[in-house]
C-alpha cells in the first residue's frame, strides 16, 4: 500500500505514526508545506500555492493508493485530486481554532473525505459528522519513569529544590507563561519554575523525570500531547482544562485539572509537599504507537475496500 501523507509541519507524534505504518508495510511519502513555521507565526499564501503544485506533481509521478491529509489546512490539497481516496486527520488547533474559517474548512474536509479521524472526545463532539476516534499514540518505551536524581544528572540540573516544568516556549502567548509564573509565585511552597523548549524530542523524558510537576497553563490546546507523555513518566500534572487533559488525567493520582487559580495553586502546593509521583502510566493503556498503527491501517483498508466496492458497482451499472 502506498500512501501520500500531507502535513503542514511534521510533529513527533506524526513521525511516530508514519513509522508505525511503515512497520506494517505501508509505503509512506511525506509532503510538508514549504517554508518555516514557528511559534504563533504562519506561512505565506505563496508557500501554499507552491504546495499545491508540489502535491499535484507528486501524485502524477507515483501510483498512490490513497492520500492522507494531516491537519485541516492541507485538506483542500488532498481533495483537489479526484482520483485517490482521501483520509483526513484533524489535530485540534484546526477544528477547535479561534478562526471560524479554519473550523469551517476542517468540518468541510471531514465531510468530503472518505474517512475522518479525530484524536479526542471533545473534538469528536465538535465535528458533527461520521468519524473514527483514534487517540494519538505515546511511545511508552521512550516516555517511561526513571529515578529523579539520575534524570537531573542527565540534563545537568544541579539543585535539590522541587521543580515545576513549563514545557513550552515562554514567548508563545497561547501557552500563557505569565500565568504559570504567577501561580508559582503565589504558591506557599519552595518550587523552581523551569522552561524547556527547542530540545530534541528524545531528551524530553529526562526533563520530565527530573521534574516534580508538569505545569500547563495554556489558554487553549488541541491536546496537548505533553500531558500524555508526562503521564507515561508518572509525572504529576497541574493543568488548565484544555483539549483532552481532563479525559486523560481526570482520575489520575496527584494530578489537578482546573481553570481556577486557587485550585491550580492548591494542586502545586499539595504535590510539592507530598513529593509523590502519579499513576498516570496506567491511564494511557491502549494508546501506544503500535495500537495507533494497527487501527489507522484498519481505516486505510476499510476505505480502500469501500472504494473498490463502489467502483465495481459503477462498472456493473454501466454494463462494463
Amino acid at each position: 500500500m502506498k500512501v501520500l501523507q500531507l502535513v503542514t509541519t511534521p510533529r513527533p507524534f506524526f513521525d511516530q505514526q508514519v513509522s508505525a505504518l511503515e512497520e506494517r508495510g505501508v509505503d509512506c511519502t511525506v509532503l510538508g508545506v514549504p517554508g518555516e513555521h514557528g511559534g504563533d507565526s504562519s506561512r505565506s499564501p505563496t508557500a501554499y500555492a507552491r504546495y499545491y503544485r508540489d502535491v499535484l506533481s507528486t501524485i502524477r509521478s507515483t501510483e498512490y493508493d490513497l492520500v492522507h491529509a494531516n491537519y485541516g489546512l492541507v485538506v483542500p490539497f488532498a481533495l483537489a485530486q479526484p482520483t485517490r481516496p482521501v483520509v483526513v486527520t484533524l489535530w485540534g488547533t484546526d477544528l477547535m481554532s479561534e478562526h471560524s474559517w479554519l473550523r469551517s474548512l476542517s468540518r468541510f474536509g471531514a465531510r468530503r473525505a472518505d474517512a475522518a479521524v479525530v484524536p479526542s472526545r471533545p473534538m469528536a463532539r465538535a465535528l458533527g459528522t461520521e468519524h473514527d476516534l483514534l487517540p494519538f499514540g505515546v511511545d511508552t518505551d521512550l516516555f517511561r519513569p526513571m529515578p529523579r536524581d539520575e534524570a537531573r544528572d542527565r540534563v545537568g540540573w544541579e539543585t535539590d529544590r522541587p521543580i515545576a516544568l513549563f514545557p513550552y516556549d515562554r514567548d508563545r502567548d497561547v501557552k500563557d507563561f505569565p500565568r504559570a509564573r504567577r501561580l508559582v509565585e503565589r504558591a506557599d511552597v519552595d518550587v523552581d519554575l523551569r522552561t524547556v523548549s527547542g530540545v530534541a524530542h528524545e531528551e524530553i523524558p529526562a526533563y520530565m523525570n527530573a521534574s516534580d510537576v508538569l505545569l500547563v497553563t495554556s489558554k487553549r490546546e488541541s491536546g496537548p500531547m505533553v500531558v500524555k507523555e508526562a503521564a507515561a513518566c508518572n509525572l504529576p500534572i497541574v493543568s488548565t482544562d484544555v483539549g483532552f487533559v481532563r479525559e486523560t488525567i481526570g482520575g489520575v493520582e496527584n494530578c489537578v485539572v482546573s481553570d481556577r487559580d486557587g485550585a491550580l495553586i492548591g494542586g502545586l502546593e499539595r504535590i510539592v509537599d507530598e513529593g509523590s509521583r502519579s499513576n498516570g502510566r496506567e491511564s494511557i493503556d491502549g494508546l501506544g504507537i503500535d495500537s495507533l498503527g494497527d487501527r489507522l491501517l484498519g481505516v486505510y483498508r476499510r476505505v480502500l475496500d469501500q472504494c473498490d466496492g463502489a467502483k465495481q458497482r459503477t462498472e456493473v451499472g454501466h454494463g462494463v
